[in-house]
Formats: C-alpha cells, structure tokens, sequence
C-alpha cells in the first residue's frame, strides 16, 4: 500500500491561516524588527570599516543610511526596509502546511527559522548598504570601490533581491522539515526493533 502525500484542502486552509496570521504579526511588529535589524548590521558594518563611520537608522518603512566622512550635501539613501524581510510572512505560512503546526517541535522549528532567516536579513542589509556606497555615490564611490568590489556587492545583493529573499524560506523550511522527519522516522525505527 502506498502513501500519496500532497496538498490537500485542510493543508491549504493551514497555509492561507498561517499567511494571514503571520502577515498581521509582521505588520504589527516590522517596526521593532526593522529597529533591530538596523542595529545588527550596523554592528557588522562598523565592525568592517575603518573607522567606523556607517550609521543606520530607521524611518517610516525605510532604512536610513548615514555615513559621517561623507560630504555635505551627498545624497543619504533610504533603502526600502520591507523588501528585506516580508520573507518571514512566507516561511510562517511554509511551516503551517504541517499537519500539525503547533506542535511544540514544529514551532520550536518555526523559531529556529526565524533566526536564520534573520541572520539572512542581517547579511542582505550589509550587502544593500555596501552595493550603495559601491555603486550610487557617484565620484565618493568610483574613489573608494574597484570594479571588483562594485560587482561583489551589489551582485550580492541582487542575487538576495531576485532570487534569495524567496528561495531562502524555502531551503530553511524544507532543511527544517527534513531535520523533523529524520528524528521521528528515526524513533519510529528504534520503537519497532
């Protein structure tokens, strides 16, 4: 007898659920989020340069970027902050596709994502504000960037911005499932001996 494993209707109730719930959670909470994501990669930025002259901050859906050894009068971008992380909202609704989500493993997994979906996030904001100061700076950044460096960071992040912001919730919700299987296929077998 074989078991035919798909989509079925309640899976796809759970997964529209989990969509709605996560995307209210993230409309209530991208605020505090975007604050913290800010604050990590400034951490990292800071940690990289000599001397240490990004400042990030946050305004109203963006990421404001501010370097003190720029000259007056340069352009200080904003970089739009929700095209960063709205992945959340679908690696949630990923894990609500189990049969049962709020199971304490599967949430414990949910969280787990969550962080190396942030640490993600925080990598992608680095790469973002580095492809700016590489590329849109106009002379500032033909003075302080090679060809080699321009093309690392801003293929960086547009690798993030096409490709990685939405296959990563699937390879960290599809690494996490196979993780879950792996022990309960595992107890199963050692229950049987």
């Amino acid at each position: 007898m074989t078991h035919r494993r798909g989509l079925g209707r309640a899976a796809v109730l759970r997964a529209l659920a989990g969509f709605a719930l996560a995307l209210a959670f993230w409309f209530g909470f991208r605020a505090p989020y975007e604050r913290l994501l800010a604050s990590a990669a400034e951490a990292v930025l800071r940690a990289t340069e000599q001397p240490a002259v990004t400042r990030l901050g946050v305004g109203d859906g963006e990421i404001l970027v501010e370097r003190a050894d720029l000259p007056p009068g340069s352009p200080r971008p904003g970089l739009p902050a929700a095209d960063l992380h709205f992945n959340l909202v679908l690696l949630a609704a990923l894990f609500a596709l189990d049969p049962h989500p709020l199971d304490g493993r599967r949430v414990g997994a949910l969280l787990l994502g969550c962080l190396v979906l942030f640490a993600m996030h925080i990598a992608a904001l680095v790469f973002q504000v580095r492809s700016v100061y590489a590329a849109s700076l106009g002379p500032w950044s033909a003075e302080h960037y090679g060809a080699a460096a321009r093309n690392f960071w801003t293929g960086g992040f547009h690798f993030y911005e096409v490709a990685g912001r939405f296959a990563a919730p699937f390879a960290i919700w599809w690494w996490l499932r196979r993780e879950d299987e792996g022990r309960v296929g595992g107890s199963r077998s050692r229950n049987r001996r």
